[in-house]
This record gives structure tokens, C-alpha cells and sequence, in this order.
């Protein structure tokens, strides 16, 4: 905890009422591969990616249609490793999704902003709240490349030309790689995130939270208090459920 940033994980802490219109509520999660689980409430939920179990259209929409029953003023998705049916390459016959699949997957995703839900990929989306705080968020679904999977990424420049593409206000981070050395060891004991990743954040001076998954072993989150030079305190979340079973929530003043 700092005076600007407070951390709460369902099921191991008790989650205060919401703090006031000083603040703003997030609720973070990632990697529910078509589970559905019990969400605290919030002014914003951010689901990471891995919303299908094998990316299949028929189980992303079952994670779509759950999150658009929720009642967080603002919902943000962005995709994962596993939603092949929302890469567009994975529309190629090498690859073997239908291209119609592909095609109705993505159109479906953008269309759900009538109930509060929103897609992006490789994109920034602004939003007002109603106590009057805009957030900048960006979301990107990119990963290094681990088996065969969508949106995924084999070189350093490639990783370069995704992540130089964050502009520098950012407020919220979403990923679905984490950066190198934060929240990232797996059970083998090796440090899997992204090494571009975590020099691009050092640039980010105002983002405030950066929110991920992908690593399910090491879900969790930490403030980074470290960097003397930092204009602010932001909050590092792995969001990933698929172990835990329960959501992160980050209370930020406004």
C-alpha cells in the first residue's frame, strides 16, 4: 500500500467498501480460458487475455457474454495467446481456422459496447468516469512466442515495433505478457517475460497500473517503489485465474 495505491486479492484479503469518489476501483483478471468465476465490484474491470481455452469462437463467446452480465460501469478486454479466432493470420490456410471465424470473432468482440464492453488491440481507449477522472488505457495482446499459439512474437525488433507503439501518456498498461522479472517465473524457475517490454515501462513515467497474466504460476501483484526517479506509483498485476481462481482489485486516487 502507498498513499496512492491500494492492493487487494479476493480471497486472501478482506476488500473494503469502495474508498469514495477520490478514487477509482479496477478489477483485474486474465487467463479464464471460457471459465466463468465470482467478480468483486468495481468501476473498472480489465480481463488480460486468454479468454478462450483454445480459441475457438464458441468459447469466447461464452467469456464475452459472462462479461457483459457484469456490472462494472467499464469493462476492457484485450486478447491472449490462446484466442487464435481473433489473430487475423490464424485466418490463413496454413494455420486452419475458417476465415468467416475469424472474421465474425472480430466484429464480434467490437460490438459490445452497447453493455459497457470494450476491445483493443494494439490501441489506446479513453474513458470519463462519473466522479469525472479520465483514464487513457492501451492494450496490447502480444507475447513472446511459446508453442503454438496467436499474437505471438519471436524477435526483439519484432517486440519493438509492438511496444514502441504505447504512447508515453499512458495511464493503464494492459498486456498479456508480463515484462521481464516482474510477476514472470514459471515453475521451472525461469523468468519468462519480456525483456522489451520491461524497458518500454521504464519510459511509461505516468502509467499508473500495468495489468497481465500469462504466467499463471506467479499471479499477484506489487507496487513498484523502486525507480527514483518515478512520477508516480504504479501498481504490477499477473491477473491470471487460472490457478487462483480470484480476481486482483487496485484502488487508485484519482
Amino acid at each position: 500500500m502507498t498513499e496512492t495505491v491500494r492492493i487487494y486479492r479476493q480471497g486472501a484479503d478482506i476488500i473494503p467498501p469502495h474508498p469514495g469518489s477520490d478514487w477509482t476501483r479496477f478489477v483485474c483478471i486474465s487467463d479464464t480460458h471460457s471459465h466463468t468465476f465470482h467478480i468483486p465490484a468495481g468501476d473498472v474491470l480489465l480481463h488480460a487475455g486468454d479468454l478462450s481455452s483454445w480459441g475457438s469462437l464458441s468459447q469466447l463467446i461464452v467469456t464475452v457474454e459472462w462479461l457483459k452480465s457484469l456490472d462494472h460501469p467499464v469493462k476492457i478486454m484485450v486478447a491472449g495467446n490462446h484466442d487464435l479466432c481473433l489473430d487475423e493470420m490464424w485466418a490463413q490456410p496454413i494455420y486452419g481456422l475458417p476465415p468467416e471465424e475469424v472474421q465474425q470473432a472480430r466484429t464480434y468482440v467490437r460490438s459490445q459496447t452497447a453493455a459497457g464492453l470494450h476491445y483493443i488491440e494494439h490501441g489506446s481507449f479513453r474513458f470519463m468516469l462519473s466522479s469525472g477522472r479520465q483514464w487513457k488505457v492501451y492494450g496490447s495482446p502480444a507475447a513472446p512466442l511459446y508453442a503454438l499459439g496467436s499474437f505471438q512474437y519471436e524477435t526483439p525488433d519484432e517486440a519493438r515495433v509492438i511496444y514502441n507503439r504505447i504512447p508515453n501518456d499512458t495511464d493503464i498498461l494492459m498486456t498479456h505478457t508480463p515484462p521481464f522479472m516482474t510477476l514472470d517465473r514459471t515453475r521451472k524457475g525461469k523468468h519468462a517475460g519480456c525483456h522489451v517490454l520491461s524497458n518500454k515501462l521504464a519510459e511509461l513515467r505516468n502509467c499508473r497500473l500495468h495489468v497481465f497474466g500469462h504466467i499463471h504460476e506467479c499471479a499477484g501483484a506489487q507496487i513498484n517503489t523502486h525507480d527514483p526517479f518515478r512520477l508516480v506509483d504504479r501498481a504490477s498485476v499477473n491477473a491470471a485465474m487460472a490457478v487462483t481462481k480470484k480476481a486482483i482489485v487496485v484502488d487508485l486516487l484519482n
